[in-house]
């Protein structure tokens, strides 16, 4: 697989189950049961993770058989190996909508046209989403609440997006 390749995370392990080498994957999709449409999943560097035989829904996920596990202790060593699948596995979105993933890579540009940096990746610490900006000239990221205030466009076919830098986040000099 390319390296360059975006990969959209859909899940991670979160143990065995029982005594006979079944998985519980915790799903970040809509429907859990989805994760055994999408073909193998992948680890994040790309390489194959876990590939799916059977599965049944629990209320956070799914419980499931993979052909890489036998046991329960095989079960339990990949406990929280996060699982993804590349991102042209989805669906096209529907007009004006788009998936998270496709944010990273693009220009955050102030007001003015100039760009402040790139989005490095989409964060969600429990409330909102938050864009992670790695500035244009260098230095720590920062970040950029993913609302219609602080995101009030978004060019995504032309590769960037308005973003109204926080006060908090001062401008950088050029070294």
């Amino acid at each position: 697989m390319a390296n360059d390749q975006k990969l959209i995370l859909v899940g991670h392990v979160a143990g065995g189950f029982g005594v006979k080498g079944e998985v519980r994957i915790t799903a970040y999709t809509a429907d859990p049961l989805a994760l055994t449409d999408y073909g193998p999943l992948l680890r994040a560097d790309g390489s194959h993770g876990l590939s799916l035989t059977q599965a049944r829904a629990t209320k956070d996920g799914v419980v499931c058989r993979a052909k890489e596990i036998a046991t329960k202790e095989e079960a339990d060593a990949l406990r929280n190996l996060k699982l993804y699948v590349p991102r042209d596995a989805f669906p096209a979105p529907e007009e004006d909508e788009f998936y998270l993933a496709d944010l990273i890579g693009v220009e955050a540009r102030d007001p003015a046209g100039g760009v402040l940096g790139t989005v490095k990746a989409v964060q969600n610490f429990g409330a909102d989403d938050m864009l992670e900006i790695a500035p244009v000239l260098g230095g720590p990221t920062w970040y950029l609440p993913f609302t219609k205030e602080a995101v009030p466009d978004l060019h995504l076919s032309d590769g960037w997006l308005l973003a109204i830098r926080p006060e908090e986040v001062g401008e950088r000099e050029p070294d």
